[in-house]
Parts: C-alpha cells; sequence; structure tokens
C-alpha cells in the first residue's frame, strides 16, 4: 500500500540554522551540497531539502532512524524535475519498511517550504 509522508518548514528557522557553519554539511549528500553550492545555498531551497527528508522518513514510517539525514538528497533533473536520492542507509530502511519507489514533489512561499514524498513498493 502506498504511504505519504508530508512536512512543511519554515525557511526563516533554516536560514537561522545555515548561519552555524556545519548547518548545510551535516544535513546536504554530496551531491546535493553541490548542486545548492553552485546556487548559492539559497535558503528557501535548503529548507526544501530539509523537508523533503523529513517528508521521507514519515513516508516510510520510520522517522529519522537507521540513516542520517544527508543520507537522502533532493536532486533536480536537467529540466528541474526533484527526486530522491537515497544512500545505502537510507535505502536498506525504505526496502525494510517495503518501500522501494518514491515521488517528491516541492514548493515553497517566501515563508514556507513544503515537500510530499508518495512512497510505494516497485
Amino acid at each position: 500500500m502506498p504511504s505519504v509522508g508530508l512536512d512543511l518548514v519554515e525557511i526563516g528557522r533554516v536560514q537561522k540554522a545555515m548561519k552555524r557553519s556545519r548547518f548545510c554539511r551535516k544535513i546536504l549528500g554530496g551531491e546535493e551540497y553541490r548542486q545548492l553550492e553552485k546556487r548559492g545555498f539559497p535558503p528557501q531551497s535548503v529548507a526544501a531539502s530539509f523537508s523533503a527528508k523529513e517528508a521521507f522518513s514519515k513516508a516510510i514510517g520510520t522517522g529519522v532512524r537507521g540513516f542520517s539525514l544527508a543520507d537522502v538528497e533532493l536532486l533536480r533533473q536537467e529540466n528541474g524535475k526533484p527526486y530522491l536520492r537515497l544512500q545505502e542507509r537510507a535505502k536498506t530502511t525504505a526496502e525494510k519498511a517495503g518501500f522501494t519507489v518514491f515521488s517528491v514533489s516541492v514548493t515553497h512561499t517566501r515563508e514556507y517550504a513544503a515537500v510530499a514524498v508518495l512512497a510505494y513498493e516497485g
């Protein structure tokens, strides 16, 4: 049965956290970090990345257990379409929960970023 995870985050809170030197390194995966670094780490995009990790953990029903936030990367195809790339620990955790395929939708305003993740079996 498919499962949906939804998360909403205040961009201002993420922007404050970004002032800490290690925040982006702690929550962003390697390619995700590089993509956002090229764009100057827009706060709304960093907030969306954080929200995607939370939405993923809700969709698989585990919370952030068995993997780190950086193990779930919110990336974009060349046409801008978002997708999740899972590192091994997140992938294993999701598989144990019965999920192998994920769809993601991202939106934001000036104040909030929201992400929905649909998880289902492949």
